[in-house]
């Protein structure tokens, strides 16, 4: 138990990453801001420790949570699955759900607020994302692989840390927006007199943030922290 607590939040979702949902109970970061032990997490949320640690050890215990332990993928093929898996969920889905937000603060902007301000923040993530994982696909994740098949290979950008940091600075910028979102929906509640329109977008958006926090945490605390250690 007390190893557990002085394990970082990161290391734990790289492990299990059927664990983020417990995480996300909690309403602790395990993508950008995973490198904090669950001790200080607690302590800095005013969390009781033995409850956290209890859920976790319940989640463990569940046979029907599969584990995809991508901690031991290699690393070309974990860049593959980001690839397949996480940007093709975000290029599929940007603009519907840029189409739903726009329509629910044009029609309920007066009533709530927040939609419209929901929309804004959701066209900037939009706005940094797309171009983001351009830069991943063309740039970083074909320098990634030529280095590991060969160290020495001449890279266009210096150290193969220098883009990787950009890219964690935008997986931070991102992040807050995603934040902002989840806060201004009161987790994604919707109010009793919702639309269709309004439910879709809540829920398109929750599973989108759940879809981004898991694509960051690979990345950062899986992909990237492996290649700078190389």
């Amino acid at each position: 138990m007390e190893n557990l607590l002085e394990k970082t939040i990161a290391e734990i979702v790289a492990e299990d990453i059927s664990t983020a949902s417990v995480f996300k109970k909690y309403q602790l970061d395990f993508c950008c801001g995973g490198g904090i032990s669950i001790a200080k997490a607690c302590e800095k949320h005013h969390i009781n420790p033995t409850d956290l640690l209890n859920d976790l050890n319940s989640n463990q215990n569940k046979s029907d949570v599969p584990n995809l332990n991508f901690n031991e993928w290699e690393l070309p093929f974990l860049i593959d699955y980001i690839v397949n898996v996480h940007h093709k969920y975000v290029t599929e889905n940007l603009d519907i759900i840029d189409e739903f937000a726009q329509k629910v603060a044009k029609v309920h902007g007066d009533h709530s607020p927040e939609v419209i301000k929901i929309a804004e923040l959701y066209q900037k993530l939009a706005a940094d994302l797309a171009p983001h994982m351009i830069k991943e696909e063309r740039i970083l994740f074909p320098a990634i692989k030529a280095y590991l098949k060969d160290k020495n290979a001449v890279l266009p950008f210096g150290s193969i840390e220098n883009p990787v940091n950009m890219m964690e600075h935008e997986h931070e910028v991102v992040g807050e927006y995603a934040k902002e979102i989840i806060a201004l929906s009161n987790h994604f509640q919707t109010p009793e007199w919702a639309c269709n329109t309004y439910k879709a977008l809540y829920f398109k958006l929750n599973e989108f943030i759940n879809d981004l926090f898991q694509h960051i945490h690979l990345e950062n605390n899986i992909l990237f922290k492996k290649v700078k250690a190389l």
